[in-house]
C-alpha cells in the first residue's frame, strides 16, 4: 500500500457563494443596527404618543381614624378587626357613670340659676310699679297745686317727697335690670355647661363616623380612652380610587374624564374601565418639606428618573362583588 501526494490545485466549489469582503459586512452590519435602533426608536414615539402606561400605580381610600372626644374607661368593645361597619353603627362604650354624674350636676345648677333669675325678674317688676306710683303721685302734686289753694311752703315740700321717691324708685328698677341681666348670663353660662356635659355624656359612645372596614384595632374591655387618641382606624368604602404616576411627558395630554383602563395585581388577567379623576398640578421637589404637595421619589435602583405626576382615577361601574384593598398594586393604561 503506497501514499500518494496530489500537487494539483484545488478548484473552487462554482455553487459556493461568492466571499464578501470584512468590509461589507462591517458596514452592512453597522446599517442594520441603526436602522433596528431608529426603528425602535420610532415605534417607541409612536407608543408613547398614542399610549400613556404605567405600572407605578396603587389602590387607596380615606383611612379615618377612630378617637374618642372624651377620656374614661372601655366598658364594651361591639366590633372586631377587619369587620364591615356602617356609618353610625357602635364600636365601644365609656364607662358613662362619671359623665352622667356631671349632666345631673350641671341641670341642678341650671335649675336654681332660673330660680334667681325668677327672684331677680319679680324685684325688677317690683320696683318698676313702685315707679310708676311714684310718677303718678309727683303728677298728681302738680295737680292739686292747681287746684288746692296750698302754701308754697306746703307746695314745695309735697313736689320735693314725691320727687325724691321717684328717684328711690328709679333707682331700683335699674339696679333691678342689672340684677337680672347677670342672672340672664348667669343662667345662658348654666345652660352652656349643660349641654356641653351632655354632649360629653353622648361621646362615651364610640360610633363608626363612615361605612368601610375596622382596621389596626387595638382596644379591649378595661383599657383607658384618652380624647384625641386614636383606637383604631376604618378603611373608606366611599373613597376608592386608583393613583398612578405618570411621567411628566404625558401629563399635558391628560385630562379630568377621559377614559383609562385599570389592571389590579389583586384581580389579576382583567382589565377594568375608569376615568380620570384629577391630575396633580404640582409635586414637592423634596421630601424635607412641609408635605403638603406629594412627593414622588425620582429614583428607582440608583436611576434617575423624570419627574412624575400623581394621576386620580375612579372605576367605571365596577362589579358589584369586586374587593378592593388599600395599597395594592396596580397598572393604568390611557389612550389620550
Amino acid at each position: 500500500m503506497s501514499n500518494t501526494t496530489s500537487n494539483e490545485p484545488i478548484e473552487p466549489d462554482p455553487s459556493a457563494p461568492p466571499d464578501v469582503p470584512t468590509e461589507r459586512r462591517r458596514a452592512f452590519r453597522l446599517v442594520v443596527g441603526i436602522a433596528s435602533l431608529l426603528a425602535l426608536l420610532a415605534v417607541w414615539q409612536v407608543l408613547t404618543s398614542f399610549v400613556a402606561y404605567t405600572d407605578d400605580a396603587y389602590v387607596t381610600t380615606n383611612f379615618v381614624t377612630v378617637a374618642p372626644q372624651v377620656t374614661g374607661v372601655i366598658v364594651s368593645v361591639d366590633i372586631a378587626n377587619d369587620r364591615e361597619v356602617r356609618r353610625g353603627d357602635l364600636l365601644a362604650v365609656i364607662d358613662k357613670l362619671p359623665f352622667q354624674l356631671v349632666v345631673d350636676q350641671r341641670k341642678a345648677a341650671v335649675q336654681e340659676a332660673a330660680a334667681n333669675h325668677k327672684l331677680a325678674d319679680d324685684e325688677r317688676k317690683a320696683a318698676q310699679d313702685r315707679l310708676t306710683a311714684a310718677t303718678t303721685a309727683l303728677q298728681q302734686v302738680g295737680n292739686d297745686q292747681k287746684q288746692v289753694a296750698l302754701t308754697a311752703a306746703d307746695g314745695d315740700s309735697a313736689q320735693q317727697r314725691a320727687a325724691a321717691e321717684q328717684a328711690a324708685a328709679r333707682e331700683a328698677v335699674d339696679k333691678a335690670s342689672r340684677s337680672v341681666a347677670s342672672q340672664d348670663a348667669v343662667v345662658a353660662q348654666a345652660q352652656a355647661a349643660l349641654a356641653l356635659a351632655e354632649w360629653q355624656l353622648s361621646q362615651t359612645e364610640i360610633r363608626a363616623p363612615v361605612d368601610g372596614t375596622v382596621n389596626n384595632l387595638s382596644l379591649s374591655v378595661g383599657d383607658t380612652a384618652s380624647a384625641g387618641k386614636a383606637l383604631l382606624g376604618i378603611v373608606d368604602a366611599a373613597g376608592w380610587r386608583i393613583v398612578a404616576n405618570y411621567k411628566e411627558n404625558y401629563i399635558r395630554k391628560l385630562e379630568p374624564g377621559k377614559a383609562a383602563w385599570v389592571w389590579l395585581d389583586t384581580h389579576p388577567w382583567r382589565l377594568y374601565r375608569a376615568r380620570i379623576e384629577g391630575v396633580s398640578r404640582g409635586i414637592s421637589r423634596g421630601p424635607d418639606e412641609d408635605g403638603i404637595l406629594p412627593y414622588v421619589a425620582p429614583t428607582t435602583d440608583w436611576i434617575r428618573l423624570r419627574r412624575r405626576f400623581p394621576v386620580t382615577f375612579k372605576l367605571v361601574d365596577p362589579p358589584s362583588d369586586l374587593t378592593l384593598y388599600m395599597g395594592s398594586d396596580a397598572s393604568t393604561l390611557i389612550f389620550p
